[in-house]
């Protein structure tokens, strides 16, 4: 049975096309309205994506994901019926129910941004380096944002209209869960963390970002905070 009319479901997508189907299909079966956005594949993602039923928007060609985000984002903003949005990775790693418990808990308690945390939750089969690196990146992020969080570059997010209406992502690539960050810190409002489960696929490993990558995000939130600055 399909419900919660007043929430949108973002799903930004690279070259997902083995899995894209099926994690859309979950989501489907829990929101009316999910909207994917194809980054510029070349897998053959935007034909799963239809297939799915999702709404599709497409990118020209590769942008990041988070200029994927920041655009699907404004597709859901469009209705002016939306009232939650829902971020949610596209390669399998999130669970549909954590998805729906975060909506719960935000149609029920004074909180307009929950992050998914998998240290408050789990996190099956992750590797010791990629638990290094994000309780790393959580240093980085409390001394650019001064938000403290245990879990700071999860996919998986669920915020109000109101929020959403403040957010409006400029770092383009991977760079957006710092940018996010900011972003909350900016507008004071009121967030929590909520325990979610991460499950890692051999398909989500393979994908994963390279430990390197962790360096070009924090130069691309730097980089782009001194811009602003000069704007």
């Amino acid at each position: 049975m399909v419900s919660n009319s007043d929430v949108w479901v973002v799903v930004p997508v690279f070259n997902e096309a083995p899995v894209v189907r099926g994690v859309l299909e979950g989501l489907r079966a829990n929101f009316d309205n999910v909207v994917a956005v194809d980054d510029g594949s070349t897998d053959g993602s935007a034909a799963e994506i239809e297939a799915s039923g999702a709404h599709l928007v497409h990118h020209p060609f590769n942008l990041g994901a988070g200029a994927a985000l920041q655009t699907g984002v404004t597709f859901a903003l469009l209705d002016p019926g939306a009232r939650y949005l829902v971020t949610f990775d596209a390669d399998g790693q999130h669970r549909v129910e954590d998805a729906v418990s975060m909506v719960e808990r935000l149609r029920s308690t004074p909180v307009d941004v929950l992050i998914g945390s998998r240290f408050l939750g789990a996190a099956t089969n992750m590797r010791l380096s990629r638990r290094f690196l994000l309780k790393s990146a959580r240093l980085f992020d409390r001394a650019s944002s001064g938000i403290a969080l245990t879990d700071a570059h999860n996919g998986l997010r669920a915020f109000t209209r109101r929020f959403a209406e403040l957010l409006e992502l400029r770092v383009a690539d991977m760079g957006w869960a710092s940018e996010f960050l900011t972003r909350l810190a900016q507008s004071g409002l009121p967030y929590a963390e909520h325990p979610v489960t991460v499950e890692y696929t051999s398909y989500s490993l393979a994908k994963g970002q390279p430990s390197i990558n962790s360096v070009n995000i924090g130069m691309d939130v730097v980089l782009n905070r001194m811009l602003r600055g000069h704007r």
